[in-house]
């Protein structure tokens, strides 16, 4: 067992008094994905690795010139990750003659053949999609945008800047990370840059936005342009466009990083927990319908809709069970997937809002500490008592 265990994971762990019970406990059909995740999110393979010494290429990056948008600027900084492109030179124009010059070209030129080295979207028969979405009842859908210029560099590369920064991924974790990647994060670059908006036409009656968010990275990219009206207060004369483009490519590689470190630094180690929590539901419950967290703190919500969907969950879980960095026990409502602010099931109206003894009078259960306005959340002194809170909310049904 141990010497399967060494072939499978030899830069994990070294084996030594304190870890070899451990390895012996463990079940042996463990998946790899299960042993690797359930590890310490301190283990190596959880590592970022430093990238800043590899050579720089002298190859050059082509795209445009004139504004910028963040599809060409983050597939500029991805490609820069790689060691074919490290740190390369992005050279920007729309004269075809330089682009002929450029090792690898994107955005610009009419042309998408991997082959030739040639990443353009903006021709009339493109049509390239990244991989089709997952759906709750196990099927497939098509994406609802093209890729751009991003996502043509992330379908061939991603793979390849991923396994830049975490080396020690097994296949299995970079394909999650992989796909996790281009759902919380490159899709809405491709949907912005694609003309694909955030609320489907032909609804009846009509919906429209409440409110317009500019804090996206999309937005930020673009306030990078200079202005028509921009003057450098020391130079007297417009600012530098392709020095703007380099500080707007580095503002994506930040957003990038930062997104990309949680998902393989957080949300991987915490997979494994939330999956035995997922696995042990009708042990904290009759119903199916909580489950409990060892600790609180630990990203849970992506990885539940997930594994609903991975093992066909049905009834679908409705309450998270946790504890909070004060030791208070939480019970939190799973929200409908897709959706901030609704909730699959609130906590009871009556709570809502309602605090410690006042809580307990109402709610009938010892130990309530509070229910949140919203009705999202709440709090009990003990493990049992937040229980409870769960299966009088789930016999309430959301009252």
């Amino acid at each position: 067992k141990l010497k399967i265990m060494a072939a499978i994971f030899p830069n994990l762990f070294s084996i030594t008094s304190r870890t070899l019970p451990i390895l012996l406990s463990l079940p042996f059909h463990t998946t790899s994905f299960h042993l690797y995740a359930s590890m310490s999110s301190t283990s190596p393979v959880f590592k970022r690795a430093k990238i800043d010494g590899l050579p720089t290429s002298t190859k050059t990056i082509g795209t445009h010139s004139g504004t910028f948008q963040a599809d060409e600027a983050l597939g500029c900084w991805m490609l820069r990750q790689t060691p074919t492109y490290r740190n390369s030179p992005v050279v920007r124009s729309r004269d075809p003659a330089v682009l002929d010059t450029c090792d690898i070209v994107i955005d610009v030129g009419g042309v998408y053949d991997h082959e030739k080295l040639r990443y353009d979207h903006h021709q009339r028969d493109y049509d390239e999609k990244f991989t089709p979405k997952q759906n709750k009842d196990g099927t497939t859908s098509e994406r609802c945008t093209k890729l751009s210029a991003s996502g043509l560099v992330y379908r061939h590369y991603g793979k390849e800047v991923i396994k830049q920064y975490y080396p020690d991924l097994t296949e299995e974790m970079l394909n999650l990370a992989y796909e996790k990647m281009y759902n919380s994060f490159c899709e809405a670059i491709d949907a912005i840059d694609t003309g694909v908006e955030p609320i489907p036409g032909g609804l009846d009656p009509p919906v429209s936005l409440v409110y317009r968010d500019s804090t996206g990275l999309s937005a930020r990219v673009s306030r990078c342009n200079p202005r028509w009206n921009e003057v450098d207060a020391t130079t007297n004369q417009p600012p530098n466009s392709d020095e703007r483009f380099e500080i707007a490519s580095q503002m994506c590689g930040d957003d990038f990083m930062s997104v990309l470190s949680k998902i393989v630094e957080a949300d991987l180690p915490a997979r494994s927990i939330v999956e035995q929590a997922v696995n042990d539901r009708y042990e904290c419950d009759a119903s199916g319908e909580i489950i409990k967290l060892p600790s609180g703190g630990l990203p849970w919500k992506s990885e539940v809709y997930e594994l609903e969907h991975q093992y066909k969950i049905e009834p679908l879980i409705k309450y998270v069970l946790y504890t909070d960095q004060a030791g208070m026990w939480r019970i939190q409502c799973v929200s409908v997937e897709g959706k901030a602010f609704e909730n699959r099931l609130g906590l009871p109206k009556e709570w809502r809002g309602v605090r410690d003894q006042d809580l307990e009078k109402i709610a009938g259960i010892e130990g309530c500490t509070f229910c949140h306005a919203a009705g999202f959340i709440g709090g009990n002194k003990s493990y049992e008592g937040a229980l409870e809170m769960a299966r009088v909310a789930l016999k309430k049904g959301g009252e």
